[in-house]
């Protein structure tokens, strides 16, 4: 059986967005939509996300729009970061961790104990894994990486002051970026 370490954690935090940050109360805008001079817009507030964007990009884009002198081109400027909801592992396991939207996901807990284990050891590419260390309070969490969205650079920046719960060290955050691009560059078969 392998041993599951908790991820390392970097301390302190600087007022950049940076790659493997966690920052809890993350809105992603699900739809806006105007309808007879109203506009509705649902939004979804997930309690945890990790930043999953590069950190040398979210370097230059604070570099460049907040920390040296005004450009003539705005062209490492990001639009937005790419974040992924940290759900609690046991409502995954359960099937539940979307109950809110009204979503049952696969009741993993019910599958063979061998599923379950091989989400706790990454070995399934859509999951990772995430135990942090007793001086974290959060439990034991899975990123889904089919559950990625994207906020606003200077929205995020924003709410980075109030909404820092800790990151991820480099090399965690590295692993963690790695498994997402294999995830997404993976060749569907039919």
């Amino acid at each position: 059986m392998k041993v599951i370490k908790p991820v390392k954690i970097k301390n302190g935090k600087c007022s950049r967005i940076s790659q493997g940050d966690i920052l809890r109360n993350v809105e992603m805008i699900e739809y806006a939509i105007e309808r007879g001079g109203e506009i509705e817009i649902s939004r979804i507030e997930f309690p945890l996300v990790i930043v999953l964007s590069q950190d040398c990009d979210l370097k230059q884009d604070f570099d460049y729009r907040w920390g040296r002198p005004h450009r003539n081109t705005q062209d490492k400027y990001l639009i937005s970061v790419l974040v992924a909801p940290l759900y609690n592992a046991e409502h995954v396991f359960g099937g539940n961790h979307l109950s809110e939207l009204n979503l049952k996901m696969q009741d993993i807990n019910s599958d063979s104990k061998s599923v379950k284990e091989k989400i706790k050891d990454n070995e399934i590419p859509r999951y990772h894994y995430v135990l942090f260390p007793n001086t974290v309070p959060i439990v034991p969490s899975i990123i889904d990486f089919k559950h990625y969205f994207s906020v606003n650079v200077e929205h995020l920046k924003k709410i980075k002051q109030t909404s820092f719960v800790c990151k991820a060290s480099e090399l965690y955050r590295e692993r963690i970026s790695q498994r997402f691009a294999d995830f997404l560059s993976r060749i569907g078969l039919p």
